[in-house]
C-alpha cells in the first residue's frame, strides 16, 4: 500500500455520492480500479459487488473480506409552497450535525443548504434546542413549489457535500470515510499478489440494516468473514477514559463484542498476535456499543467466524468524519498480514 496513492484514491472515493440504495456511482468507480487486476467479479440484484481473486494457494475454507459502499444521506419527502424541501435521514444521522450544512444531490450534483429556524426568531422554549430533522428544510434557491419541483422530486437523495481535506498532524476529514476507506483497502488488496484465494465483497445498504451483507452471506456462504469498518473514537469532549471506545493514533481497532456481534475469540487472538509479530499498532475497543456487517455474516447463510478490523474515527455519520492517516494504514497492513497467513478455525 503506497500511502500517497492510497489517500488520493480515498479522496476520490469519498467524493462520490452514494447513500444506501444508490451505490451505482461508487461501484462503477471501484470497478474501474479493479478491472486490471484479473480478478473475476459479479454484481448481484441488490447491487453488491462480489470479487474473487486467485492467490498462490487455495484455502481449505472460504474467506471473504468485506466493506460497505454506502454512506448516510437524505431523502426528499415533500416540497413546500415556498420551494423548500422536506426530507428525512437515510441511515443514522444525528440531527445536531445537520442544520446549516451544505448537501449535494446525487442525480445532478446540485447544491442545497439545510435550513432551520434562525436563532433570532426562536421562541424561549426553542432556544438552545436542536430541532428535529422533520422540521428542517433544504434550500435549493427556489422561491415556489413549481420552481423547486422542476429540479427536485420526492425520493431524490442527497449527501453531505464532498469536503476532503488533510489538517493537523496527519489527520484527514471528510464525509463518507465510513466506509470508503474500507473500500480503498479492498481495492489495494485485489490489485496485489495474494498468498491465498480470497473473496471480496463491496456491500450495499449497510447504513439501513446491512441488507446487502445479508444477500452476500446467502450467495457466498463464507466460512470466515473479515469486516473492515470505521468505529467511533471517543477521545473528544472530556469523555471518561473508560468510555472512549478507542482513540486516534493508536492503530487498528479490534473488538471482543459490540451491539450486534460477539466476535470469534480464536480469530481475535490470532489478529492480536499477528499485529504484535508485524509490529502493527493495534488497540482493543473497550465498550460494547455500535455494530456493523459482522452480525449479518455471523448469522446469515450457514454462519461464519467473524473478525472486525476498524479504523477509529471521530464524528461518524457527519459531514466531517476525522481519522488519522496512520490508523487507516495500520488497518490495511493488518488485513494484509492476516490474509498472508493460514487462519485458525474453531
Amino acid at each position: 500500500m503506497e500511502p500517497q496513492a492510497f489517500f488520493e484514491k480515498l479522496k476520490a472515493y469519498c467524493a462520490v455520492p452514494g447513500p444506501s440504495g444508490m451505490e451505482d456511482a461508487i461501484r462503477e468507480r471501484i470497478l474501474a480500479d479493479i478491472r486490471p487486476s484479473g480478478a473475476t467479479y459479479e454484481v448481484d440484484p441488490l447491487g453488491n459487488l462480489l470479487v474473487f481473486k486467485r492467490g498462490r494457494e487455495r484455502r481449505p475454507y472460504k474467506l471473504v473480506v468485506a466493506a460497505h459502499m454506502d454512506e448516510v444521506g437524505f431523502l426528499v419527502t415533500a416540497v413546500t409552497d415556498e420551494g423548500l424541501l422536506c426530507f428525512d435521514a437515510v441511515g443514522g444521522v444525528d440531527r445536531r450535525v445537520v442544520s446549516g450544512r451544505r448537501v449535494q444531490f446525487c442525480k445532478d450534483g446540485r447544491t442545497g443548504v439545510v435550513a432551520s429556524k434562525s436563532i433570532h426568531i426562536q421562541t424561549p422554549d426553542e432556544f438552545g434546542k436542536c430541532e428535529p430533522i422533520a422540521d428542517m428544510r433544504i434550500d435549493i434557491g427556489e422561491t415556489d413549489r413549481e420552481g423547486a419541483q422542476a429540479l427536485v422530486h420526492i425520493g431524490d437523495c442527497a449527501v453531505f457535500r464532498p469536503n476532503y481535506a488533510e489538517f493537523g498532524e496527519g489527520l484527514i476529514k471528510s464525509k463518507a470515510i465510513d466506509d470508503r476507506f474500507g473500500c480503498a483497502v479492498l481495492t489495494d488488496l485485489i490489485n496485489s499478489d495474494l498468498a491465498y484465494d480470497t473473496y471480496f465483497a463491496f456491500d450495499t445498504c449497510e447504513e439501513i440494516g446491512c441488507d446487502g451483507a445479508k444477500e452476500v452471506c446467502h450467495r457466498l456462504r463464507p466460512d470466515v468473514a473479515v469486516i473492515l469498518e470505521s468505529t467511533t473514537a471517543g477521545d473528544v469532549c472530556d469523555a471518561p477514559e473508560g468510555a472512549r471506545a478507542c482513540e486516534l493514533r493508536k492503530g487498528a481497532v479490534l473488538s471482543h463484542m459490540d451491539g450486534g456481534t460477539v466476535y470469534d475469540k480464536d480469530l481475535l487472538a490470532f489478529a492480536l498476535k499477528t499485529a504484535e509479530e508485524e509490529k502493527i499498532p493495534c488497540q482493543l475497543k473497550n465498550i460494547v456499543a455500535g455494530g456493523n456487517e459482522a452480525r449479518a455474516y455471523q448469522t446469515g447463510g450457514t454462519g461464519a467466524h467473524v473478525l472486525a478490523i476498524s479504523a477509529p474515527t471521530r464524528y461518524l455519520h457527519s459531514a466531517c468524519c476525522v481519522a488519522a492517516k496512520e490508523d487507516l494504514l495500520a488497518v490495511g497492513r493488518l488485513t494484509r498480514a492476516i490474509l498472508e497467513r493460514s487462519l485458525p478455525l474453531c
